[in-house]
């Protein structure tokens, strides 16, 4: 009887100190950021570092082409419509490029510094029509600090400037070296749209971006 006793008394115990233990958190995988536009369809650029990764001011990438560091970035998730173009602007960067010393030479057609500021924006462009259109997302560009850059000086050189297909979509990186790299907004002109044949269908649109 003493030992069933001792026995029950033990059990108690036991089981008090089981129900009465702090629970321990749940071992809760924190869910990665909802995929943007220039995740799913960032292609690999020849000449400029990954920037995928780069949204505070100050985070540095390094790679085989460089290390680039992010001075300003804004998300800008709008949508244009310029004749049977959608554009679609997914955000705007300013950043420093430190470029490998392979790719020195190439950048030198556009500075002769071995290190520069610049303005990236990545964009989306679809036709809607069904016919061919030639049009550029950035024929120019000028920033709140008075420069003002071409479509010719292009450094990332995705194909955007190129002939659209009938309902074909395209996305990349228009990009320009910038002397003052603290700035306020930067506005993006486009070029007009012409059919395959050079006809013009609809003018240019300006869009602004405030950083």
């Amino acid at each position: 009887m003493k030992k069933l006793i001792t026995m029950i008394t033990l059990l108690s115990i036991v089981l008090f100190g089981c129900s009465s233990a702090p629970e321990q958190p749940a071992d809760v995988k924190a869910e990665a950021p909802a995929e943007n536009e220039t995740v799913k369809n960032y292609a690999p650029n020849p000449q400029v570092p990954d920037d995928r990764q780069l949204w505070k001011a100050g985070e540095t990438h390094i790679d085989e082409k460089g290390e680039i560091t992010l001075k300003k970035a804004k998300t800008v998730d709008g949508i244009y419509k310029i004749g049977p173009i959608e554009m679609k602007i997914a955000d705007a960067k300013v950043m420093h490029l430190k470029p490998d010393y392979s790719l020195v030479d190439y950048f030198h057609t556009l500075t002769h510094d071995e290190e520069f500021n610049f303005v990236k924006v990545f964009v989306q462009i679809k036709n809607t029509s069904d016919q061919k259109v030639n049009f550029a997302p950035a024929a120019i560009l000028e920033t709140s600090e008075g420069e003002q850059i071409t479509w010719e000086k292009d450094i990332y050189l995705d194909g955007l400037n190129e002939e659209i297909g009938p309902n074909e979509t395209k996305a990349g990186n228009v990009g320009f070296i910038i002397e003052k790299s603290d700035l306020k907004n930067i506005e993006i002109t486009t070029s007009d749209v012409f059919t395959g044949d050079k006809n013009k269908i609809e003018d240019a649109e300006k869009i602004k971006i405030e950083f």
